[in-house]
């Protein structure tokens, strides 16, 4: 089986549409989108097609939807617990709202990216998820901080791997403000999620955007 997890609820016109092809959403809940009622909404959808719920929390930062690495400047690691819990709580009520469960958690864009290289980052994420419930899975960047981290918090963490992104040789995706950070060769990237799920490996880039051979990884 192969988990065709996708991110919802951020104010698309497609998400509808796209329900019916996936089996996991994760869903904005107030940081870099979404809220309460965009919530509703989307977890009506997952409900309606059999999709299991997460939680997609960021830096709380509409205007730069999340992607902007704020840690440290306009957001302090003392403040990150609160605004994480105040949105996996929103999604978890919604949930509750609607007798359904809130299956996992997977931070959104900047956040994902620097937990997967900064263990205290990390460990605010894990003790988070665990004061809301021990149970939820966590969706991280496979091979990074993020799967050693919360297996010595004793979360279960899913390795997730991306079928429309580039990664560079260290296993790391391809930071989006480059041109080759994206796949939109529908072929391309079918070819590379079989790769990934059947080999264990996708093919890298330089930072120039060169070939570079390949990384070993785990999608799980």
């Amino acid at each position: 089986m192969i988990d065709l997890n996708c991110d919802m609820g951020e104010g698309m016109d497609s998400d509808a549409s796209i329900f019916p092809f996936i089996t996991s959403a994760n869903i904005a809940c107030g940081g870099h989108a979404g809220d309460v009622d965009t919530m509703r909404r989307t977890v009506e959808l997952a409900m309606r097609h059999g999709v299991a719920i997460g939680a997609h929390p960021s830096y709380v930062d509409r205007a730069g939807f999340g992607r902007i690495d704020l840690l440290g400047k306009s957001i302090s690691l003392a403040e990150l617990p609160g605004q994480l819990h105040e949105q996996l709580l929103a999604l978890q009520n919604v949930c509750r709202e609607f007798g359904v469960r809130l299956r996992h958690v997977k931070p959104h864009g900047a956040l994902y990216n620097r937990a997967a290289k900064d263990t205290e980052v990390c460990g605010v994420i894990n003790a988070v998820i665990k004061s809301i419930d021990c149970s939820l899975l966590l969706y991280g960047l496979s091979g990074s901080e993020m799967q050693a981290s919360a297996e010595l918090a004793g979360l279960h963490f899913v390795s997730e791997v991306f079928a429309d992104r580039t990664y560079r040789p260290d296993g790391s995706l391809t930071p989006r403000t480059e041109a080759h950070a994206l796949i939109e060769d529908s072929n391309i990237v079918l070819q590379q999620a079989l790769k990934m799920v059947r080999e264990g490996v996708v093919d890298c880039w330089s930072a120039d955007g060169r070939p570079a051979g390949t990384v070993r990884l785990r999608a799980e």
